[in-house]
């Protein structure tokens, strides 16, 4: 395997911290589930660490790789990111974390994209 350049090291250094954002809210919310119904937010917090691992493994692996099916498919972040800010929902109350994770997914997604487009592919 050839050496990452610079601009996709960036975007997947974007996507993992991204990624690992989500499976560390997954983690609190099935360890201690907010009051009310503990049995359904434990299986968010189940969905959401599967989310996060899913999109980490495809930013550690076929991102890496200059793979553009992963680029596409790793879009799924800032959408569903937005989609949390447009409609108020959860984590937290602030919503900071998600234009962060916004930021993030986007730059991760933006930076390299010449790399997965561009005439000059490796």
């Amino acid at each position: 395997m050839q050496r990452d350049s610079i601009l996709v090291r960036v975007g997947w250094f974007s996507l993992v911290a991204v990624s690992l954002g989500i499976v560390g809210f997954g983690v609190v919310v099935v360890i201690a589930p907010p009051a009310g119904d503990a049995l359904l937010y434990r299986a968010d917090g189940l969905a959401s660490i599967g989310v996060g691992l899913f999109g980490g493994l495809l930013a550690l692996v076929p991102f890496r790789r200059g793979e553009r099916w992963a680029w596409l498919a790793l879009w799924f972040y800032p959408v569903f990111w937005l989609a949390h800010l447009l409609g108020q929902l959860p984590p937290g109350k602030d919503h900071v974390h998600q234009v962060v994770f916004i930021v993030l997914s986007l730059a991760g997604l933006l930076v390299p994209a010449r790399q997965f487009f561009g005439s000059t592919r490796a």
